[in-house]
């Protein structure tokens, strides 16, 4: 039986113990801290009729009388209910449980999930959970999607609804890789995707003195309590928590089924065990810091959330109070590591951890045995993994214990000058060998001359109707914006324009001394919340007014004011003034609605967080042959860049479009970014979702070269709704419509162009009905449809740009007719790609062309100082646009997100 808390623990975070009295305004009452919650064990609602100041143990099968709050220990007991209170008090919970042993817990948790559902659930989890979720993807019909949880992009593909998602289970920090998860973040994609499925979490590891879930979204929590909460290694027992009325009611339902509530004497020993978890677990994880250093700076690769490069330690200390006291490493040979576990005293060989006596295992060979070796390989799991738990002893103690294994093992010698590890295997030799000669070697990133490139875009369809809230589709162009940074030796900082045309030859130049920026105008530090820069409006003022007066043309003003911006903010941040030249330049129509701003603002953003080091390319060796940027999304470019490179650079070019535009929506920079295609719904929190399976088409881009007004476009939309809500919300209904068959038809195998050429007429049919056309692009689509082929406006309309999709069956003779005519009207035809790859960056240079490094003295003039850098800038500005993707292309080797 559970007794429902009579407070609001997730509002006051205090117990429901009695304030002393008396209290007053001038001396408030503090909320109680953990360990006297944890020490203090009171339930107002079930007092003792004796007074005894320790909870007496109810050692009764059955209860006198009808009608009782207890009958039969199986539904309930006064010894298990007041550790169930304790339990909940302290975990941040209104609902607690306590049942058999840990995985008792997990099994009646899974008991919430019926044949049909999936689940989804980590790649490194504790070996007892993997052999039951295993059990029940093959007796019980339920679907287990194993997935590298420390990314939360890994997660979303699924988050689908017909992906039938009841539960995500977690576990952070992981079993025994100590990997971090971040929880909030998790919880919350979960919740605004797929509400209805439950997030599970695996506090074990941490307990609640370590860590909360509940006040991070999770739904349900559950920890073995023969660990930490225990802390003695004399009893089995497991506990749920939860602060959901419907779902608690469930697990007590099943609780009482099954029959594994815990004992009253079990229950009795985990209430003492639970008084001393704070003090326990504060001197354990004192010591696991302690040791981690130690063997962090003997060499070992060393897992510890308490280490300063341990990844997502950040995300942990976001979501924990501490770093706790398990922890482990790797000594390079399985031999070895067995010698260091059999040649331990203090340390005692065990599966178990969370004990007051340290604990030493090797999980491959023991807790996570029954996980098929190849699996192990597979998740990153190394056999020679040594999993440490630290306990109460003192750590001089424990750290001499170890010191002497490792030595006894062969794992570390003395020398003269200290202890020195030994290398365990050649390859690991080796490894070590090369990473010390590329170090030699490597030349600092803002000594380097990087090239990049990003995709425009275009709006497939929903244009109009997205601003009231239904989704559009868009995706990349092969047309792409480039951009190539060139060190300096003069304390300049200097751009180069090309595409912005002020009367001066080749573009926009400007140049700035570094050192009479105004430098103390940039903030401390940037605010960052949920994945957004915030942008400081003083500092864009100064630049704008004290360094770009002399500026007059508009569009140069403000690309450099978006350069200076961020190059500003991140010298500032790293210490770090390096002289450079950013060169921009573009096969994309400037001012067409294509994304040519947004691609300039990923080419900017890229390029100066490569100089600055924020971001790192791969490093592994690449074929000989070069690997111009591929144009769809068939193919497969290698190597391929990191979602961690793609997500902060697009951080930073949408902080750069907010510079640009004022307030973007995210789908230009997202889609020149990541490529491909995007669904785009405005005002839904995570309102752009990749669409899976797409493929890349062909189409016909045509520029009208008639301006428009897209703010005047979109108002007379608005008005047109205003006067007739029904009859212009319909056709905003029917354009949802669209949109929604279109992206199922863009997912699927096949040929697709009969379905969408259909769906691309109706959409522009209902554009033209919003009044947003424009006689230029009936034009082309009277062209167009001479050749049976379906054209639509894209973008807000009014003039700009018109797509037109192009079968893999047209013949080229009649698509070459159709360019012909489309140029004889004084258009503008680009003939492309849709879908192809997003952010590029070249990682190697060819042979065949002019190296890119070293840096490069002082240039006043980009284009002519005879230097090899300076040379290949000089080419990027004498290309004409038709040759210069294929040449810059063939530079080198490009990697692509």
């Amino acid at each position: 039986m559970t007794n429902k808390l009579t407070f609001d623990f997730a509002a006051t975070s205090v117990g429901d113990l009695p304030t002393p009295e008396p209290d007053s305004p001038y001396r408030p009452r503090r909320p109680y801290r953990f360990s006297t919650l944890c020490a203090t064990v009171e339930n107002p609602s079930l007092k003792d009729q004796y007074g005894s100041s320790s909870v007496p143990i109810y050692q009764t099968a059955t209860f006198k009388g009808v009608g009782g709050e207890y009958d039969y220990t199986r539904s309930g007991n006064p010894t298990r209910s007041h550790l169930e209170h304790h339990v909940a008090k302290i975990s941040s919970a209104v609902h607690g449980f306590s049942v058999s042993s840990g995985m008792a817990a997990l099994d009646t948790i899974l008991r919430l999930l019926k044949p049909g559902d999936a689940i989804i659930a980590g790649d490194d989890l504790y070996g007892g959970t993997n052999r039951l979720l295993a059990y029940l993807r093959t007796h019980a019909g339920i679907t287990v999607h194993h997935v590298d949880t420390t990314k939360p992009d890994t997660i979303i593909p699924l988050l689908k609804t017909e992906n039938n998602i009841a539960m995500v289970l977690l576990e952070s920090p992981t079993n025994p890789l100590l990997k971090i998860v971040d929880i909030a973040t998790i919880a919350k994609e979960v919740k605004e995707r797929v509400p209805a499925a439950l997030i599970v979490v695996d506090n074990t590891m941490m307990s609640p003195f370590l860590q909360r879930p509940l006040e991070h979204g999770a739904d349900v929590v559950y920890d073995s309590a023969t660990k930490y909460l225990s802390g003695h290694h004399d009893l089995m027992a497991g506990v749920i928590t939860c602060n959901r009325d419907d779902v608690a009611k469930q697990i007590a339902f099943i609780i009482n089924a099954t029959g594994n509530g815990l004992t009253p004497f079990d229950s009795f020993l985990l209430l003492r065990g639970t008084k001393t978890l704070a003090l326990r677990l504060n001197q354990q994880s004192s010591t696991s810091m302690l040791v981690a250093r130690y063997l962090h700076s003997l060499g070992f690769p060393t897992f510890y959330p308490g280490l300063p490069d341990h990844p997502n330690r950040e995300i942990h200390e976001r979501i924990s109070n501490g770093y706790g006291a398990v922890l482990s490493f790797s000594t390079g040979s399985k031999d070895v590591s067995e010698r260091v576990v059999a040649a331990t005293r203090l340390w005692s060989v065990s599966v178990s951890f969370g004990c007051v006596n340290s604990l030493i295992s090797m999980p491959c060979a023991m807790s996570h045995a029954s996980i098929p070796a190849a699996t192990r390989a597979a998740r990153g799991l190394p056999e020679d993994l040594i999993r440490l738990c630290v306990g109460i002893e003192d750590s001089a103690d424990l750290l001499d214990d170890l010191e002497r294994a490792l030595i006894d093992a062969g794992a570390v010698r003395r020398t003269a000058t200290g202890l020195v590890r030994v290398q365990t295997s050649i390859g690991e030799a080796v490894q070590k060998l090369a990473e010390k000669e590329a170090a030699k070697d490597e030349i600092p990133p803002h000594e380097k001359q990087w090239v990049v490139s990003a995709p425009g875009k275009v709006i497939l369809f929903g244009e109009h109707a997205v601003v009231y809230g239904i989704p559009a589709l868009a995706a990349s162009v092969s047309l792409r914006c480039y951009a190539i940074s060139t060190p300096r030796t003069d304390n300049t900082l200097g751009v180069h324009f090309l595409d912005i045309d002020v009367g001066q030859p080749g573009g926009f130049k400007h140049e700035w001394s570094l050192s009479g920026l105004p430098w103390d105008a940039v903030p401390s530090q940037s605010s960052q919340v949920e994945g957004e820069v915030a942008l400081n409006h003083q500092l864009l003022d100064v630049i704008s007014s004290q360094v770009l007066a002399d500026i007059s043309d508009a569009n140069a003003r403000q690309a450099s004011l978006a350069f200076l911006y961020l190059y500003m903010v991140l010298a500032a941040h790293s210490g770090q003034r390096p002289a450079l030249t950013l060169a921009a330049r573009a096969t994309l129509p400037v001012g067409a609605g294509l994304g040519s701003s947004a691609s300039f603002s990923v080419c900017t953003s890229s390029s100066l967080l490569l100089v600055f080091g924020r971001i790192r390319v791969p490093s592994q060796s690449l074929p000989a042959s070069p690997s111009p940027p591929p144009a769809s999304s068939s193919s497969s470019p290698s190597p391929k860049l990191s979602d961690a490179l793609a997500q902060c650079t697009n951080i930073y070019a949408f902080l750069l479009e907010k510079i640009l535009h004022g307030t973007p929506s995210g789908v230009d920079n997202s889609v020149a970014v990541f490529g491909g295609g995007l669904q785009y719904t405005k005002g839904q929190s995570g309102g752009l979702e990749a669409i899976e399976g797409f493929k890349a088409l062909r189409f016909l881009l045509t520029d009208t070269r008639v301006p428009r007004n897209t703010r005047s476009l979109v108002a007379g939309v608005a008005e047109r709704l205003a006067k007739d809500p029904n009859g212009v919300g319909q056709v905003l209904e029917q354009i949802r419509e669209v949109v929604v068959r279109a992206r199922h038809k863009l997912g699927e195998e096949g040929n697709a162009a009969t379905v969408l050429a259909g769906l691309i007429d109706e959409n522009h049919a209902h554009l033209v009905d919003l009044g947003v056309s424009h006689p230029s692009l009936e034009d082309v689509r009277d062209v167009t449809r001479k050749y049976g082929l379906a054209t639509k406006l894209t973008g807000a309309g009014g003039g700009g740009c018109a797509v037109t999709l192009v079968p893999d069956d047209f013949s080229e003779s009649s698509l070459s007719s159709v360019i012909a005519t489309l140029k004889e009207k004084g258009y503008v035809p680009y003939l492309t790609e849709v879908g192809g790859p997003g952010l590029g960056i070249l990682i190697a240079q060819g042979t065949s062309v002019l190296p890119l490094t070293p840096p490069e003295p002082a240039t006043p003039e980009i284009e002519s100082d005879g230097e090899s850098g300076a040379q290949t800038v000089t080419l990027f500005a004498q290309k004409s646009k038709p040759e210069l993707g294929s040449w810059i292309g063939s530079l080198g080797d490009w990697a692509y997100v």
